[in-house]
């Protein structure tokens, strides 16, 4: 194979990798230096001449004339016979200069030389592919279903990068099919092996925020911060916001008329329910609004313990509790408190956890997951409700009611 024929078959790296032609050189002359050294020994007295416009490469030996039989190192000398037939008025002491075929290199050499050059392109990708979504953590990026897994998306973007989406990392009710268009955060970049893994998140709090940058004006502007955002993908978020302009109402820029702005991310999220509050630094102020749609009549904090005791009208506990205990979990998330829920105006009360001889721990488990710890929280809430928001019969919740039923009666 010429020379000239292997550096043009070199060349579709260049367009199909999307390598500048000086760094293509750089690694052509790393790899020719390479094979040298395994050839001669050492490639210091090697010129490798690279013309990228022509496409062609030459590959010099430089040695010294030395007297017949005094030849010690082959490859940085030549006898003096031997320089004399490559030009005959060489004499002992000179340079001669004397062109390397890849022939001459071997066969074997050649298809090492080649596999070898693949991989180091191939490297030289994968670093670049890393580098640039390294950059694009934490971003929203678009791409492309290619293929369906039972635990993950394989997505590619216009430059056929791939990119994962696994399963955990989506939102409950995704659904998509091949070619379908798919936004998210990149949320982490790795390098395996030599190879970028790029992973794709549409379920977490950092994929909201970015959806309310692309989305709202006045946040894209930096007139409104995102001070925090905590959500239960799928299902509710709670979002608190605040603006040093005092002329911006933060909350009604963030949902707009009758929800127009809001719209869009809602929809983007599978129907999410978001809740927009206004940050306060205040916190008692901040537990109030996390609550919301609840009304709390007061609130108890313990820094300390970080716990918050929030006392509320009967009717308005359902709320601050919200469908599977979500409202209260997230307004947790969001304060940083535990909220501990009461009902105003009520004396006599129990802790389930007294019920401990009567009732499993398991069924007590099962009321405390959606906020229900007194045995008045749970009488307060009709049977078939509890039957929807739980994991129990309604025959086991029928138990708990009689057995609560008669200890408060007595």
């Amino acid at each position: 194979m010429e020379n000239i024929a292997l550096i043009e078959s070199f060349s579709e790296f260049k367009d199909d990798k999307f390598i500048d032609r000086v760094t293509l050189m750089a690694i052509l002359e790393d790899v020719f230096r390479n094979a040298l050294k395994k050839k001669f020994g050492s490639d210091d007295n090697f010129d490798i001449i690279i013309n990228p416009d022509k496409g062609d490469l030459e590959i010099w030996r430089n040695r010294v004339v030395v007297e017949d039989g005094e030849v010690e190192d082959p490859n940085e000398e030549i006898s003096l016979s031997a320089a004399r037939k490559i030009e005959p008025d060489f004499e002992v002491g000179e340079d001669v200069s004397e062109e390397v075929k890849l022939i001459d290199l071997g066969r074997r050499a050649i298809l090492a030389l080649r596999q070898n050059l693949i991989s180091k392109i191939h490297e030289h990708d994968n670093t670049t592919i890393y580098k640039q979504f390294k950059d694009l953590e934490g971003e929203i990026y678009t791409a492309e279903v290619h293929h369906i897994r039972h635990k993950a998306i394989i997505l590619l973007d216009d430059e056929g990068n791939e990119i994962i989406l696994p399963k955990d990392k989506q939102i409950p009710s995704d659904f998509f099919r091949k070619g379908d268009n798919v936004r998210g955060i990149i949320e982490s970049v790795e390098l395996k092996g030599n190879k970028p893994t790029i992973i794709m998140s549409r379920s977490s709090p950092l994929f909201l925020e970015q959806l309310f940058f692309q989305e709202i004006p006045e946040v894209f502007d930096g007139l409104i911060t995102i001070k925090k955002a905590v959500r239960i993908p799928g299902e509710k978020a709670k979002v608190a916001v605040d603006s040093y302009d005092d002329r911006i109402d933060p909350v009604g820029a963030c949902v707009g008329m009758k929800g127009s702005r809001i719209h869009g991310i809602v929809r983007e999220l599978g129907n999410e329910n978001i809740d927009v509050i206004n940050w306060t630094s205040n916190p008692q102020l901040l537990v109030t609004r996390a609550l919301s749609p609840a009304r709390v009549s007061s609130v108890k904090l313990n820094d300390e313990k970080m716990t918050a005791q929030v006392y509320l009208r009967p009717e308005e506990v359902s709320k601050a509790i919200g469908r599977g205990g979500h409202n209260i979990r997230l307004a947790g998330q969001l304060t940083g408190y535990e909220i501990d829920v009461f009902r105003e105006g009520v004396e006599e009360d129990v802790e389930l956890t007294e019920f401990s001889d009567e009732i499993e721990a398991w069924v007590i488990e099962e009321f405390k997951k959606i906020g229900m710890d007194t045995a008045r929280s749970v009488l307060e809430q009709d049977v078939d409700d509890l039957v929807k928001r739980t994991d129990l019969e309604e025959e086991t919740i029928l138990e708990v009611v009689r057995i609560l039923k008669e200890e408060l009666e007595d």
